[in-house]
């Protein structure tokens, strides 16, 4: 099988913001991301993510 361009997939676009955190909840996002071996912004990420799929 070949690998093409076709198996790549395309990012979505994406933007930088800074956001001020409390270092409390820095703390508590930082152990959820060691815990499941993924980065902090992927756990921030995922809750806003499911935070807005409430609404």
């Amino acid at each position: 099988m070949k690998f093409g361009s076709d198996k790549i997939s395309k990012r979505e676009e994406s933007v930088t913001k800074s956001i001020y955190i409390k270092r409390s909840l820095v703390n508590q996002i930082e152990k959820i991301a060691a815990e499941n071996h993924t980065s902090f912004n992927n756990v921030v990420i995922s809750m806003i993510e499911s935070c807005l799929k409430d609404e």
